[in-house]
């Protein structure tokens, strides 16, 4: 298999396990804290990092990548995981993922700040115009709209994108599965500290489609979704295979509808369109 074609391959593979993020961390605060949330998939996804890269006897990272890896995992091992999870208590996993369509761009924005491209006029424009209709969806919706949970997904999108960026540039000296597990190691020791102090006082309580959710956000969104999305990056390009993000907020609506039964409103459906197009022509001018 030519290596595009195997980029592009995983780059897809990558996104569709992403796309159940939001709707598994939608049934799992159902039963869970997100501060205990965020601290346990953390901790339960090191964990089998930590396994893989002893097993296949990886290379300490040098000195000079520590500071990358510590934003790569700011930006998705702690920011996006709690910032998603203190979204989905008070809107809808439907609601949120109209927001992940905005990731591309910002992806594209911390490419361009790290690698000091200057993009032509015209990707600003559509940037914008990206932003100003989710902002506009946000405050035109209905009961299912708030303002806290509509800045924490932005919020999310933001590190996210930072912690993608970041990732994507330090995976072409490290590789991919590797960038994430050593993220995740580094950030082991806090999210342990995190996941003690915010232990559920009764887990009786619990119920089993909480304990799936941590499970799935855990294995397929902390590690093995991000072991086929840098392989991508790597094999296919960040530019191109960058552009898969853009059929996360359709599967992610889908599985929303299926999984949960949340209503998809046509609203939401135009706004990821929108969302879309714009983010398409601002890539293009990247």
């Amino acid at each position: 298999m030519k290596a595009s074609t195997a980029g592009w391959t995983n780059g897809l593979l990558g996104v569709l396990i992403f796309s159940g993020s939001l709707p598994a961390t939608r049934i799992a605060v159902a039963g869970f804290s997100p501060l205990f949330l965020t601290a346990a998939r953390a901790a339960i996804a090191a964990t089998l990092g930590a396994i893989l890269l002893t097993a296949l006897r990886q290379s300490l990272p040098a000195r000079r990548d520590l500071a990358s890896l510590a934003i790569v995992a700011f930006g998705v091992v702690l920011g996006f995981p709690l910032l998603t999870a203190l979204a989905l208590t008070q809107v809808t996993a439907a609601h949120s993922i109209v927001f992940i369509a905005l990731l591309p761009l910002a992806t594209a924005v911390f490419g361009v700040l790290r690698g000091g491209e200057r993009p032509a006029p015209a990707f600003w424009l559509f940037s914008i115009l990206g932003s100003a209709v989710v902002a506009g969806f946000a405050l035109a919706n209905d009961a299912a709209a708030s303002l806290g949970g509509d800045l924490a997904m932005l919020g999310a999108i933001v590190v996210c994108g930072l912690g993608y960026a970041e990732g994507a540039a330090l995976s072409r000296r490290l590789g991919g599965w590797q960038v994430i597990s050593w993220a995740l190691l580094l950030a082991a020791p806090v999210m342990l500290v995190l996941a003690a102090v915010t232990w559920p006082a009764d887990w009786s309580r619990v119920a089993l489609p909480a304990w799936l959710g941590l499970g799935y956000v855990s294995v397929f969104s902390m590690l093995v979704g991000f072991v086929f999305w840098y392989r991508g990056l790597a094999l296919g390009g960040i530019a191109g295979v960058g552009q898969l993000q853009l059929l996360q907020p359709f599967f992610g609506l889908v599985l929303a509808g299926w999984l949960l039964g949340e209503p998809i409103a046509a609203s939401m459906i135009a706004a990821t369109g929108a969302v879309v197009l714009c983010v398409t022509l601002a890539r293009r001018y990247a």
